[in-house]
């Protein structure tokens, strides 16, 4: 189309197929007369209100269109791919080599280095047994290592959550005076957080995140993180008698009120590996090669805190230490859901809202499921 063109659009329009009629004049350079060129435009066939329901709904909830690829497919092709979808291991499993095994020995080091005790961490938050943490660390991962789709997302235990289910369930139940009823309200909370989980991802409501604001997600990653670093004073000041509450004002309370329990020996040793982690972390973000730096840091904090409470023999300065661990693989836990009794409501109650924290944090719930 030439410059300074004119566009003469004239619409019939008439009862069944509406046809539009385009009149394009383009004005020649040359003073002959203008040439017309006619186009004839089918309009797209009507759709009743129903049809464009269901064509915004399938936008919405399945904007990827995961059934394309089954169409005109034979039976035993379709049951392939449908146990690809479900299984992704069968899927990048027949691309696997002995190189990316190499590197995933590594990492795989790497990571359970700091999952053991960051596992053993939650577990305490939760105010569980520490056998509890070291089972969240590794049951999940060898699950999502099968069902998962995604190589970059880290499955297992949150530090909110964790908090957020320790803080509900022991305001109504005490873990040391009925550990056992605490215990079974902690399976059944988590039983309800999984299926609610599970609810959202099958459903792919995944859009709801679309409407939560950046600065919504901030602000809760933020409070997450300061609420949680409140709670890790109890450990590493030494406290034994430490608030139940996550706020604030009645944390710092508890902590100067009980200043006689402070133990030196475990300030010094904390903010000692603390130190010792941040700075090998500052190292491998200003020198981007040592990036093995950071990564090795968990790990040898682990071995050189091991020798060292071994050696001094921590019972005797002060020190606690995790104990004892049951040795073997505990028995299923299906008997220790508590489906009837008075506590059921908070036990539901407490694992929507924990299963409820993972997503605030930015977690999308479609295309995979949570563990």
């Amino acid at each position: 189309m030439g410059l300074n063109s004119n566009r003469v659009e004239d619409f019939f329009g008439h009862t069944g197929n509406t046809t539009v009629k385009v009149s394009t004049e383009i004005p020649m350079p040359a003073p002959e007369a203008a040439s017309m060129e006619v186009h004839s435009v089918c309009m797209p066939p009507k759709k009743t209100t129903f049809q464009k329901l269901k064509h915004r709904l399938s936008e919405i909830f399945f904007p990827d269109d995961p059934l394309n690829g089954f169409k005109n497919q034979t039976w035993f092709t379709k049951l392939v791919l449908g146990v690809k979808s479900l299984f992704p291991i069968c899927q990048w499993g027949l691309d696997y080599n002995l190189r990316l095994f190499r590197s995933d020995i590594i990492s795989g080091l790497t990571i359970a280095s700091l999952a053991i005790p960051q596992g053993i961490s939650y577990a305490k938050l939760a105010n569980l047994p520490p056998i509890i943490g070291l089972y969240s660390s590794f049951v999940p991962p060898l699950i999502y290592s099968v069902l998962g789709s995604s190589r970059h997302l880290a499955v297992g235990p949150v530090s909110i959550a964790s908090l957020v289910m320790g803080t509900m369930l022991s305001g109504s139940v005490s873990p040391t005076d009925e550990p056992i009823l605490y215990l079974q309200l902690a399976f059944t909370a988590t039983f309800f957080a999984g299926v609610f989980h599970s609810s959202l991802g099958l459903l792919r409501l995944g859009f709801v995140i679309d409407f939560l604001s950046k600065a919504t997600l901030l602000g809760f990653m933020a409070g997450a993180a300061v609420i949680v670093s409140l709670q890790q004073l109890k450990g590493l000041l030494g406290i034994v008698h430490f608030t139940n509450k996550m706020q604030i004002i009645p944390v710092m309370t508890s902590v100067f009120e009980h200043k006689n329990e402070w133990s030196w020996q475990t300030i010094v040793m904390g903010f000692g590996f603390l130190f010792f982690m941040l700075t090998a972390r500052h190292i491998s973000m200003r020198k981007p090669k040592h990036f093995w730096v950071s990564a090795a840091a968990p790990l040898t904090s682990v071995i050189l805190s091991t020798i060292l409470v071994f050696c001094i023999r921590s019972k005797a300065h002060g020190i606690s230490y995790i104990g004892h661990l049951q040795k073997g693989l505990n028995p299923p836990s299906l008997n220790m859901l508590y489906f009837n009794g008075q506590h059921l409501a908070l036990a539901i109650k407490t694992g929507i809202v924990t299963g409820s924290c993972p997503s605030l944090k930015g977690l999308p719930w479609e295309g995979h499921l949570l563990l």
